[in-house]
């Protein structure tokens, strides 16, 4: 027998007092949390509640009484739909003051780590227009406001391109501007759609598993080179050249031209073979005077300025001398260990993706650097004692993690190898909290600095220098 779902509460003229995680704002009703997004502190709302639990809630709001007094209108036409932005309505100074609070509360409060010294929070320049890297779907299934929901199939287009709505894998909205890359970006995606409107080639239809025109990558770099990939579902190269032809002859600021046939069902491109149709197949993207090479499956970080910004907190925190043996723990394409490569004596790079240490070792041969070493495997099984016999016993250990933090096998070998000096790059406060405590028998945590590295979003990365007790 189907339980009957209960009906939940509206609470009215709330007022919201605080931010919490994952962009969403805080309500207390009767000792009663309550998490509402896309509201700022000081706002007065109307809250129909969507989950009850024993000490928490969930709700959205129904009705604002009252602004907040630092409140700002979102620039945005999409906010509060698309969910990438949540903070637009916050200034940027406000957000970067909540974003500092929630590093310091995950460590300080749910960690239960000491910190010696909090530096002021860098944020980001610009705050619109950052991204490098953007991608669409295109989808015969888009999400419908409202005021579109009672017309008929005649009167409605119900293809478009854009980001799925948050929550529902199978509804995208169409999205007319985004403001987090250049603007080029917004102008490829609107040809590419109107150009397959015009020819009645079919969107992607991600329950029927049919339709041509699937995804399109679109990425810039800081040297002004522009990469976009065409995904597509069905691979009639008839109709692929056309789309491909016209998008070269239309956008002569495109350096490298690639596409891909992906009719798979999910999403993923990586194990797949990216064809380059016109240019060249890679960008080069610069960071001081070192020069990387990024190609269509190699990860940089998405925005090129600040982390340049990012690397400079890491390589201060080291305070190398150029005799140290440094070991750079999931590396990637090898960014950070190319960028402090020539303050120390030696470098060791570790990565479980095969493709990028190849992309770490081509970086450090463009950029002339010769003191490293790239190694590709599962850190926490590749990360043993035998390893840091064969390789040098590390100085500092440099480690940026996913946003799943370290295993206890990598913090346990670090704690064995005992580095004078840890620089801990975390994308995730909460789960680096739980490794420095983990740590915090052998390391004392020096100092921290959080680097805003997504403006309007609640993401926030944070650098901790632990010193060996």
């Amino acid at each position: 027998m189907r339980r009957k779902k209960r009906n939940l509460p509206l609470l009215e003229r709330v007022l919201i007092s605080d931010v919490a995680a994952e962009g969403k704002a805080i309500a207390k009703v009767d000792d009663m949390v309550v998490f509402v997004p896309y509201v700022v502190p000081g706002d007065v709302v109307d809250i129909q509640l969507t989950k009850k639990k024993k000490n928490f809630a969930e709700g959205r709001i129904v009705e604002i009484h009252e602004y907040s007094a630092v409140r700002q209108e979102p620039f945005c036409e999409h906010f509060g739909v698309c969910g990438g932005c949540k903070w637009q309505n916050l200034p940027y100074d406000e957000q970067l003051r909540y974003k500092q609070k929630q590093v310091i509360d995950n460590l300080e409060r749910i960690g239960k780590v000491e910190i010696g010294e909090t530096l002021p929070i860098l944020g980001s320049e610009p705050t619109v227009g950052y991204r490098n890297k953007l991608e669409y779907t295109f989808s015969n299934r888009r999400w419908l406001p409202p005021d579109e929901m009672g017309r008929t199939p005649e009167e409605t287009e119900l293809n478009g391109a854009g980001f799925h709505i948050p929550g529902r894998f199978d509804k995208v909205l169409d999205i007319r501007k985004c403001w987090l890359q250049d603007d080029i970006s917004n102008r490829i995606r609107l040809f590419i759609k109107n150009l397959c409107l015009s020819n009645e080639w079919p969107f992607f239809d991600l329950k029927a598993q049919t339709g041509f025109i699937r995804n399109v990558i679109i990425r810039t770099s800081s040297t002004g080179e522009l990469m976009v990939i065409v995904v597509f579902f069905e691979d009639d190269e008839a109709k692929r050249c056309v789309l491909l032809d016209a998008v070269r002859d239309n956008f002569p600021e495109i350096t490298s031209l690639m596409y891909v046939v992906n009719s798979k069902c999910n999403d993923t491109i990586t194990d797949l073979k990216i064809l380059s149709y016109c240019g060249k197949d890679h960008l080069i993207e610069t960071m001081e005077d070192l020069r990387f090479k990024v190609g269509p499956k190699s990860f940089y970080q998405t925005n090129s300025l600040q982390a340049n910004r990012l690397y400079s907190v890491v390589r201060e925190f080291a305070a190398l001398t150029g005799t140290e043996t440094v070991y750079d723990l999931y590396t990637g394409t090898g960014t950070i260990a190319n960028f402090i490569a020539r303050q120390a004596g030696r470098v060791v790079g570790i990565e479980y993706v095969p493709e990028a240490i190849e992309d770490a070792k081509i970086n450090a041969e463009l950029n002339g650097i010769s003191n490293i070493r790239f190694f590709a495997g599962d850190i926490k099984d590749l990360l043993s004692d035998a390893f840091i016999a064969e390789n040098g016993r590390p100085d500092v250990v440099i480690t940026d993690p996913p946003r799943t933090g370290m295993h206890d096998k990598v913090t346990d070998t670090i704690l064995a190898a005992m580095p004078s000096r840890i620089v801990y790059v975390s994308c995730n406060p909460a789960t680096q909290a739980r490794d420095l405590n983990r740590m915090s028998s052998a390391y004392r945590v020096e100092r921290i600095r959080p680097v805003d590295m997504f403006p309007h979003t609640h993401h926030v990365e944070n650098v901790a220098l632990l010193i060996r007790i």
